[in-house]
């Protein structure tokens, strides 16, 4: 293979691009994202998922091109394909975790396919994308919280809060900031909180909005 018709100026354009890409999305997932979840597994995902988008888009675009089809219905059909793997997904997605796969999506989309805007006008669009994202980490402070099913449903009614809030801080062991009352079963005597508390940590656990647990959220991975 001759190496000097690899790089031709399509290939030139795409690294640039893919680059200029995959800089903003290792900072918005490792210094936005990462530095407060420490979710190794939506890291693992986020940056992946970032780079396959990338080439897929980039490459379906190129070939639409170059065969002289409709590059419009392509783009359609293709977004169509790849928003739809955040619906059809085994597992609930947190709305945050849900909130950064759209964000990072979308910007590896507007850099592979925007062949008609300068790199300087992609670089301005990922910064203003990136400094919303920063602006929104620095304002508002993550709330930490579990779900939990509560025997004693006596403590539940609104006089007795602050006896329900001791006996949960003693059972769980946790600073508890509030707590909320759901679902309540009468027949059973149980009732369904949301405690939100204080993490030393600094991340939530990836179980804690689930009341039951598979088999494989038993198991610890290292990802």
């Amino acid at each position: 293979m001759n190496l000097h018709n690899l790089f031709t100026p399509d290939f030139i354009e795409m690294m640039i691009r893919f680059v200029i890409c995959l800089a903003f999305n290792w900072f918005i997932i490792d210094r936005l994202y990462y530095k407060k979840s420490k979710r190794r597994d939506f890291y693992f995902t986020f940056l992946l998922t970032s780079i396959a988008i990338f080439f897929l888009v980039f490459f379906m675009i190129f070939g639409l091109d170059k065969l002289g089809g409709k590059t419009s219905m392509g783009i359609g059909i293709g977004l169509f394909g790849i928003f739809s793997i955040m619906r059809y997904r085994t597992d609930a997605m947190p709305v945050r975790e849900m909130t950064y796969l759209f964000v990072i999506i979308s910007l590896s989309v507007v850099n592979a396919i925007a062949s008609s805007a300068t790199y300087a006008e992609i670089i301005v669009t990922d910064i203003i994308v990136t400094f919303a994202i920063w602006v929104c980490e620095r304002r508002l402070r993550i709330q930490f919280s579990k779900l939990v099913q509560y025997d004693r449903i006596e403590l539940i009614k609104p006089e007795r809060y602050e006896e329900l809030k001791a006996d949960v801080e003693q059972r769980l062991g946790l600073d508890v900031l509030k707590i909320e009352v759901g679902s309540i079963d009468l027949l059973r005597d149980m009732a369904i909180l949301r405690v939100y508390y204080k993490s030393n940590a600094g991340t939530a656990s990836s179980v804690d909005h689930k009341l039951k647990l598979k088999n494989e959220d038993l198991t610890t991975t290292d990802i």
